[in-house]
């Protein structure tokens, strides 16, 4: 008996893409927040912005989390 549930994917495109965009979204906001980080020093208002920008992708990825964990295979 396996501790984890064996999760093989889903075959629903739309589905598929969902989970494609939400590490995009969450990976991709968290680079911007460690590249702001970096540039603090030389461009406050741009690394600002990414900041801003980047948790705004980490929390639309999480939400989208939400989102794809209330759907089934047969919505559509």
């Amino acid at each position: 008996m396996a501790f984890f549930k064996k999760y093989n994917g889903t075959t629903n495109t739309k589905l598929v893409r969902m989970e494609r965009l939400v590490w995009v979204l969450i990976y991709g906001g968290l680079l911007s927040i460690v590249i702001a980080h970096f540039l603090g020093e030389t461009d406050e208002i741009l690394a600002h912005t990414m900041r801003i920008l980047g948790l705004a992708a980490v929390v639309a990825g999480g939400v989208l989390i939400y989102v794809r964990a209330r759907l089934r295979e047969g919505n559509d």
